[in-house]
């Protein structure tokens, strides 16, 4: 492992390893990516591990913010990149034009590498007996706030990674793109590829893991049970075979040969050098995020990681129509927090939507998916950037 890993690390930004330890340039590189030397004792295979990841996005820091759709724009993804990590811009939520808002945002903010996100799901047939049976459940919701069911129009929500979404991304080449659910067509996947950039996904078992690797992946994400929002399971939709993310992250690093990066209850420096002595070459940190000042948490969603109610999370589908974490809350413990009454994903979302609209307006989180991992402790109201360096302190040094 040790040998492929360091193999990897110079292929990809042509450097040698200095007997110090510290890596060395031996062809240049665009100044604007400039990749920090790394000081660590005389681990040299958790060395050659973290320089690939760090060679590969072009990153000073092995941390990744997790791409986080619905609370967060561009100012959370700029300051965790200027920061040295690689911050995330969620897509599946922008339609065109607000994803090249945010695009432009970014480009006009930070010279760094940034990684724009996307999922890959296949939207489902609407069933016009299952949206019916949802909006039956809904019901006395409805009644309580005055709602009338009639008035709600139907609707994905969130969108897959399209032609017309590679078009806009086409105009900025972002260095890193990432998905969810698996991979887009082999057409898709080429074009992404076309500018140079980096691709990663998110595997939840080993299977996944190598099915990503055999379809080319850069690197690939861990997504351990623990994670907050949305699972990123695709070969099956069984999750009694997922697994935590220090029992998953050795798995797959012994499976595969791209470098791995933990996601899931990581929430301090702690956690980030324990991830790392398990094989991987990077975290992807999200709930940490949530009360930072550059995020866009909502004031219900950021009251309750505050509260006791953070402790207990669970796996939902009432939100969306597919599993993903979040904090328990009244409807969850009312209606769930598993359904069959839900639409396939993401069409629960646009019936749950005036219901939520209506709780927040009233400071409520009763009806909003409150999504967070199974470690909230981390969750801290301080800027992104001090976070960042926060969760590499353990791990690497800059010089």
């Amino acid at each position: 492992m040790a040998d492929g890993n360091e193999k990897y690390a110079r292929k990809a930004i042509g450097q040698r390893i200095s007997a110090t330890g510290i890596v060395v340039r031996v062809r240049a590189r665009p100044a604007r990516w400039a990749v920090q030397p790394i000081m660590r004792g005389s681990d040299t295979e958790g060395d050659a591990t973290i320089m690939a990841l760090q060679a590969l996005f072009d990153i000073s820091l092995p941390i990744i913010q997790a791409p986080m759709a619905g609370v967060q724009g561009s100012a959370l993804a700029v300051a965790v990149s200027n920061a040295g990590g690689l911050g995330s811009l969620p897509c599946a939520m922008l339609p065109p034009d607000a994803m090249r808002r945010e695009l432009a945002a970014i480009a006009a903010q930070t010279t760094k590498p940034y990684n724009v996100n996307f999922f890959c799901h296949v939207p489902p047939a609407p069933s016009a007996e299952r949206e019916a049976a949802w909006r039956a459940a809904l019901a006395p919701y409805y009644a309580e706030f005055g709602i009338d069911p009639a008035g709600v129009p139907a609707g994905p929500g969130r969108l897959p990674f399209s032609a017309e979404a590679a078009d806009v991304l086409a105009e900025f080449k972002p260095p890193v793109v990432s998905f969810h659910f698996g991979l887009p067509s082999a057409e898709l996947l080429s074009r992404v590829r076309s500018w140079g950039a980096r691709v990663l996904s998110s595997a939840t078992t080993v299977a996944e893991a190598r099915w990503l690797e055999a379809r080319g992946v850069d690197a690939v994400i861990a997504q351990g049970l623990e994670a907050g929002g949305h699972r990123g399971l695709f070969l099956s939709e069984d999750t009694s075979g997922q697994v935590g993310t220090f029992a998953l992250v050795p798995q797959i690093a012994r499976a595969v040969r791209v470098p791995v990066i933990a996601a899931g209850g990581i929430a301090d420096a702690r956690g980030v050098a324990a991830a790392m002595a398990l094989g991987a070459a990077g975290v992807q940190v999200g709930t940490a995020y949530l009360l930072c000042p550059e995020a866009t948490t909502s004031a219900p969603h950021r009251a309750a990681l505050k509260s006791e109610a953070a402790r207990v999370t669970a796996l939902t589908n009432l939100f969306t129509g597919r599993p993903a974490r979040g904090i328990v809350n009244r409807l969850m413990r009312e209606l769930g927090p598993i359904s069959a009454a839900t639409p396939a994903f993401p069409l629960a979302t646009a019936a749950i939507a005036p219901l939520r609209a209506r709780a927040e307006s009233l400071g409520s989180g009763d009806f909003s998916p409150l999504w967070a991992g199974q470690n909230t402790t981390g969750c801290k109201e301080i800027p992104a950037a001090q976070l960042t360096r926060e969760l590499a302190r353990e791990v690497v040094h800059a010089g």
